[in-house]
């Protein structure tokens, strides 16, 4: 059992395809999109993922393409600080990770790494998978259709290979109550190394985050909300124009640069929950089968130990890939619920309802590391790293 289609060129399907190499299989990677994608906005590494890195030896050029973050803080409508998280905030295992880096940039690294050993087939998506005793018989948009030993969805929460092999989104996605809008921007706000997040009441959040690049800066909006009907790209603008209008801080320029935005992107913040990731030839990856939600953060970890998991169980297993799936379910399941959990105060910690609320929020941060109980949250907040990697051939390097 050698061929093995990955369906999506992100974090998670770069990161496996450089794996299963690494054992000797033979991955081909398809991506609808025409190029490997360099948008996206900042994303982190911390404890085992960094361990993942660190056995791919490319945790030095992860660390020289970092965003300098050296932490957050919220701001009221003047832009005065009035709670900071520092990066060492809980350990290293608060909002701001270990290794902070823009998505398109640790995308580029892991594709340098196996561009050349790896095929790669841009511009065309699967439309339909057949599964026969000895193989999956995969039908392309585009290319002539193949037979691969294994297929795996590696495409994202909104994935297609989830839905022909498992069945409908609606069936696996749960919808948290909020909205996010991601874009980048000019850096006329002045932002360096610091990340600057705007409550307002009536459940809304503005930020502005650092980019590797100077010149521009990253910008979120979140809101809480019912489903929406939110149809392109035209009307998701609409859309957060009208619930931030009025708003105070740097809301209104933001909206200014939102307009001009080419990478603006806009979703509910979902998280995808899975009893089972396999069927038959077909297995999940990342967000695809248990996307943790843009809340929590933790998705790209989960993505870069998920490879590596997943490709060390294939190896292991010999070619018997029902045992190597289940495996490789025993080994991420516990790990991908913890970090599924969400932070303190779900969707409310993160958009609190009235002013008086937001205010009580800031205070509890200002204060926690001053409470005897400190402790125990730090330890708390870090479990969702409570997996011990097995070495499947690339042991680990000890920690700087």
């Amino acid at each position: 059992m050698k061929s093995i289609l990955i369906s999506g060129a992100g974090i998670a399907g770069h990161a496996l395809a450089y794996w299963l190499h690494r054992h000797g299989f033979t991955p081909t990677v398809i991506e609808r999109a025409p190029a490997p994608r360099a948008q996206g906005h900042t994303v982190d590494l911390r404890g085992v993922s960094v361990d993942v890195v660190r056995r791919m030896g490319l945790l030095d050029e992860v660390r020289r393409a970092a965003v300098d973050s050296g932490g957050m803080s919220y701001v009221d409508a003047t832009g005065r600080r009035v709670a900071d998280m520092p990066a060492s905030f809980l350990g290293g295992n608060g909002l701001v990770g270990e290794v902070e880096i823009l998505r398109g940039d640790l995308v580029d690294i892991l594709h340098r790494a196996t561009g050349d050993e790896v095929e790669y087939v841009f511009d065309d998506t699967i439309t339909s998978l057949t599964q026969t005793h000895d193989g999956v018989r995969v039908t392309f948009e585009r290319s002539a259709s193949r037979v691969f030993d294994l297929v795996v969805g590696a495409d994202g929460a909104h994935s297609v290979t989830r839905s022909l092999a498992f069945g409908e989104e609606s069936r696996f996605g749960r919808e948290l109550g909020c909205y996010l809008a991601y874009f980048t921007a000019p850096n006329v706000f002045g932002i360096q190394d610091w990340e600057l997040f705007h409550n307002m009441p009536g459940r809304r959040v503005a930020a502005l985050r650092p980019s590797r690049r100077a010149e521009e800066v990253k910008v979120l909006f979140g809101f809480a909300s019912k489903p929406l009907d939110h149809g392109d790209v035209r009307r998701q603008k609409q859309i957060v124009a009208e619930v931030f209008a009025g708003a105070g801080w740097q809301v209104p320029a933001m909206l200014r640069e939102m307009a001009a935005a080419t990478d603006f992107y806009f979703d509910a913040a979902t998280q995808v929950v899975m009893d089972t990731w396999s069927r038959d030839r077909v297995v999940l990856l990342g967000d695809a089968g248990y996307g943790p939600s843009p809340l929590g953060g933790g998705g790209t970890g989960l993505a870069v130990v998920g490879a590596y998991v997943l490709a060390g169980e294939l190896a292991e297993a010999g070619g018997d890939h029902p045992a190597a799936f289940a495996a490789y379910e025993r080994e991420m399941r516990d790990f991908v619920q913890q970090s599924q959990k969400l932070p303190p105060g779900g969707v409310n910690g993160f958009v609190p309802k009235t002013r008086s609320v937001i205010r009580l929020r800031n205070l509890s941060i200002r204060l926690l590391p001053h409470m005897p109980w400190a402790g125990l949250v730090e330890r708390m907040a870090g479990r969702s790293d409570a997996i011990t990697l097995k070495n499947y051939g690339f042991a680990a390097s000890p920690r700087p």
